[in-house]
C-alpha cells in the first residue's frame, strides 16, 4: 500500500539558523505541507532518529559543514545502523569538493546540491521535492530487521 506522502517528514540537519529558516520558508511559500524536524548536526540528527523522534516515513536533508558531528560522519553512522541504512538522504551544503561530493554519492545520497548554486534557484530544489512526493512510493511502515 502506498503512503500518503504528504506525511513525509523531513528531516533537516543544518546548524545554520538563516539556512535553515530560508529552508523552512520556502517550504511554506511553496505551500509544501510537510512537517519539517530540525537538527543542530549530525549527533542530534541520529539522537532524534533512533529516539522516534521523526515519524516514519521520512528523508533527510543534510547539511556536510556541522560541528559535533559532520554530514560525512552522520551518513557513515546512518549506513551502519540495520535500522537506518536505507534513510532516503539529500545533501545541501556549502561545499563544491569533489571529494565531499564521491564521498557523499559513495555513502548512497539520493542527490547533493551546493547552497550557493541553489541560491536564488533553491525554490527549484523546493519544487523538486514536491515533485518527487508526489509520486513517490513509500511503505507503509519501516522495515523490519
Amino acid at each position: 500500500m502506498k503512503a500518503d506522502t504528504s506525511e513525509v517528514t523531513l528531516l533537516l540537519v543544518e546548524d545554520d539558523d538563516i539556512d535553515a529558516a530560508s529552508i523552512e520558508r520556502s517550504f511554506l511559500k511553496q505551500r509544501i505541507g510537510n512537517s519539517i524536524i530540525r537538527a543542530h548536526d549530525g549527533v542530534e540528527a541520529f539522537e532524534l532518529l533512533k529516539g522516534g523522534a521523526v515519524p516514519y516515513p521520512f528523508m533527510v536533508l543534510l547539511d556536510l559543514q556541522m560541528p559535533r558531528m559532520n554530514g560525512l560522519e552522520f551518513l557513515d553512522k546512518l549506513r551502519a545502523d540495520p535500522e537506518l541504512d536505507d534513510t532516503l538522504v539529500f545533501v545541501l551544503t556549502t561545499s563544491k569538493s569533489d571529494q565531499d561530493i564521491v564521498e557523499s554519492y559513495n555513502k548512497k545520497v539520493a542527490g547533493y546540491f551546493v547552497k550557493e548554486e541553489a541560491g536564488i534557484n533553491f525554490i527549484d530544489v523546493v519544487n523538486m521535492f514536491e515533485s518527487y512526493w508526489r509520486v513517490l512510493h513509500v511503505p507503509t511502515e519501516p522495515r523490519t530487521l
